[in-house]
């Protein structure tokens, strides 16, 4: 015989070989996307206003905690995105986590709760979660972080993201590859705001590559294929024994043939625990080296997208407009309390 999201859930985030040399997926060169026009964000409603309230599995605990939306929404930031982040890339992650979980409260959706004991779970199969009494010990010696996480939340307040007057699927992703991915291609489902974009700005980030190194027996065994025959073209040189068959809009490996088996990009990420599918490979004695580009399965928001575009002067309603297709903006109360009135 002669390599993400992501990773990751949450709300408003992706490798092969044998032969012996260098074999790369290819890389175009992201464009910069035009600058967007931000228009106005729906009013905020006042503080006072009775909030929606959550209730949250805490999965080491095996309890059930139940607060106000808002007081949510800062779990869920301090948790997803790092605080250290621009305000505008916060804000942005703020309304995509609220329109995250008013989605699942809107259509009364508990599934991936055990025993649908709650409204949603503290990780990253929903979205993941700091509890409240957690918070302060979090940020211990960086109080002004969790006044920044506030302030985000409380500058987007009641904000969610809409198209055809419904709440998105608000998903987001921790590091793109350059480019963000059409939700057919990883989801088998096509949805018209989670269109593949230019991020070029991911390539910034300090996780965008990455090298893991397996042994070939180790390789062969994750991906299922030890004691498969090896195809007599592969071992005659007539055709490499991986190969790249096709591609996804997003520039990730779409298809992908190892000693004449077929897989899917995301099947080969998942089998070896990549960080994404995008990825190259070479072997080096019994060792297999795979490089990674980005970090998730690359649908939606790119996190580190949205503090690159933050960094450049974008708002962000610039951030979300750019990353989710399409999308408007309304009030996160209107949905919950019209379903409400609609049981009554």
């Amino acid at each position: 015989m002669p390599p993400a999201l992501w990773a990751a859930g949450g709300l408003l985030a992706l490798a092969l070989l044998i032969p012996a040399l260098v074999v790369a997926t290819h890389h175009k060169p992201a464009p910069e996307p035009a600058p967007i026009p931000a228009p106005a964000a729906p009013a905020a409603v006042p503080q006072t206003a009775a909030q929606p309230q959550v209730s949250v599995y805490l999965n080491k605990t095996d309890k059930v905690e139940t607060l106000p939306l808002e007081d949510y929404v800062v779990g869920v930031v301090a948790a997803e995105m790092p605080a250290s982040f621009d305000l505008e890339a916060l804000k942005a992650q703020a309304v995509a986590a609220r329109t995250f979980i008013v989605r699942r409260l809107a259509d009364g959706d508990k599934s991936g709760v055990p025993g649908n004991a709650a409204d949603v779970t503290d990780t990253v199969n929903h979205q993941a979660y700091i509890a409240k009494d957690q918070l302060e010990n979090h940020f211990k010696g960086k109080t002004e972080q969790l006044a920044k996480v506030k302030r985000a939340v409380e500058e987007t307040r009641n904000t969610i993201m809409t198209y055809n007057g419904k709440p998105i699927t608000a998903s987001f992703f921790s590091t793109g590859n350059g480019y963000t991915e059409n939700s057919e291609d990883y989801w088998n489902q096509s949805i018209p705001y989670l269109r593949s974009v230019a991020s070029p700005w991911d390539k910034q980030a300090p996780g965008y590559e990455e090298t893991v190194k397996m042994t070939r027996i180790d390789f062969l065994t994750k991906l299922g294929l030890v004691g498969n025959p090896v195809p007599a073209s592969a071992m005659g040189g007539n055709q490499p024994f991986i190969q790249v068959l096709s591609s996804t809009t997003g520039h990730r490996i779409k298809e992908i043939e190892i000693g004449g088996s077929i897989f899917t990009g995301r099947e080969v990420r998942e089998k070896l625990g990549l960080r994404s599918s995008e990825f190259s490979w070479k072997t080096s004695g019994n060792d297999v080296l795979i490089t990674t580009y980005g970090y998730g399965h690359g649908v939606g928001m790119s996190q580190w997208g949205a503090e690159g575009m933050a960094k450049e002067g974008y708002t962000a309603t610039d951030i979300m407009r750019h990353y989710y297709t399409g999308v408007q903006f309304a009030k996160a109360t209107d949905y919950i309390n019209s379903k409400k009135k609609n049981e009554e």
